[in-house]
Order: C-alpha cells, then structure tokens, then sequence
C-alpha cells in the first residue's frame, strides 16, 4: 500500500507540519508529504521543509489580505495536482481557499482551529474563549469550505481552561493538543484509503 500524499499549505512557523512530518519519520504516520508551500517568503515552515527534505515554494499572494489571487489560486492548484497530492493539508495557511483549490479537492482539504468549533472562529480563539468566561476550550479539525473556520466537523479536543491561565499558556496546551489530534485524524483518511 503507497503512503497517501500530503500536500501542505501554512502561512507560519509550521509547527503541526513538524508533527506530521515527525509521525511519518517515526512510522506511525503512512503517509508522504509531497510539497509544502507558503504565501510568506520567509515563514519558518519552508525552514522545516528543507530540514526534512521535502520540496517547497513561495506562491506570491498578490494583493488580498485573506485570499489568493485566481490566478495564484489556479497556480496552487497546478502545483498540487503536479505533486500528486491526494490530500491538502493547512497548517496555520492564512488564506481562504475559494473554488479553483475547492473543486480540485472536493473534500480533500483538512484544516486545524484552535477552539471548538463553530464556538470562537477566526483570529486568537484561545484569547476568544478567555475572554468569554468558558471552562473549557480545544481545536477542531475540519474540512474546509469557502468560508473562514466553517466546514464539516471531522474530530475535536478538549482542552480545560485553567483558573490561572493566560491567553499564551492556554495556547501553548491547545498546541499540544493539535499536535496529537491532526496526525490522527490523517491516519484515519490513510486507514480509509486502504479500505477503498
């Protein structure tokens, strides 16, 4: 059975792309990362995909703040297509996807949120959930859809909020968090894969 083949997108520091990549390396994980892309020039996760060897590019946005150009996004597409990804992974990718990169993967695209999902979408839901008064707070994994932190609901984490927490100490447990929660839910679409 072939190693199903990740194709991962992330604006940032990429620290659920290390995760994954760890699992793979270690042989928990059987899958492949194919190509790793960012919408910033200089974000530490291209760092990580020449640490671990795995091909990467810089795709320039161009002028939005919070999408890609078409032309860009049919670019993305290309690329994907190009590495034989056979699911798209975003890891901290702050960029809405719209319908080149949406109908190419029809269900295919996985993202991480650092809350429970639908509660506390968009920017720092940790400090969103503070600010609430909440008891308890997580991250979801979630397909993604045209609009921000919305798709279907794949598989959640709880995560307490402590008496004492800061919005930095309660988002370094939800990191952990993720860390644990993303590689197994893509080891669910590798188990999938091999029953299809």
């Amino acid at each position: 059975m072939n190693p199903l083949r990740l194709g991962i997108l992330g604006s940032g520091k990429g620290t659920n792309c290390r995760a994954i990549l760890e699992r793979i390396q270690d042989g928990e994980l059987h899958a492949q990362v194919r190509v790793i892309i960012s919408d910033v020039f200089d974000a530490p996760i291209l760092d990580i995909a020449r640490e671990f060897s795995v091909p990467s590019a810089f795709l320039a946005p161009g002028h939005f703040k919070t999408r890609l150009e078409p032309q860009t996004e049919m670019q993305l597409v290309k690329m994907l297509r190009e590495a034989e990804v056979e699911l798209v992974i975003l890891a901290g990718f702050m960029r809405v996807l719209k319908s080149p990169t949406l109908e190419a993967f029809p269900r295919r695209i996985l993202n991480i949120h650092p809350s429970l999902l639908p509660k506390f979408p968009g920017l720092s839901a940790w400090s969103q959930a503070l600010a609430a008064g909440e008891k308890v707070t997580g991250c979801t994994v979630h397909f993604v859809d045209d609009q921000i932190d919305h798709g279907a609901i794949i598989a959640q984490h709880e995560v307490p909020i402590l008496e004492d927490d800061t919005p930095e100490s309660l988002h370094a447990r939800i990191q952990i968090a993720e860390r644990e929660l993303y590689p197994q839910v893509i080891s669910r679409f590798v188990e999938s894969a091999r029953a299809a």
